[in-house]
């Protein structure tokens, strides 16, 4: 029993880790276009604070464990938003000489 909420906790800071560095990815491509950049960065950055947060509050139900499996999985979910966000080196060739 305690094995499946562990993992359910690693599931969980996974989502939230998703959640959080998706946002932020989606937030900066939005903000650099926008005429308030300010409010993109602003208001994403105390959603995705204020999600996670709460994420990490409810899946730890005041133990500690939880809470540091919660974490791992969201740091793995860092990693994996990473390399599905990377840009290939031939794409960022082709932006840079668009802007040349």
């Amino acid at each position: 029993n305690d094995a499946l909420r562990l993992a359910l906790a690693l599931l969980a800071g996974g989502v939230l880790g998703l959640i959080f560095f998706g946002g932020l990815w989606w937030s900066v491509k939005r903000g650099m276009v926008s005429p308030r950049p300010v409010l993109w960065f602003l208001g994403s950055m105390l959603l995705r604070t204020g999600v996670t947060l709460s994420g990490f509050y409810l899946v730890a139900d005041g133990q500690w464990q939880r809470l540091m499996i919660c974490v791992l999985g969201f740091v793995l979910a860092r990693f994996i938003v990473m390399q599905l966000t990377r840009s290939s080196p031939a794409a960022l060739a082709q932006k840079s000489s668009h802007a040349a």
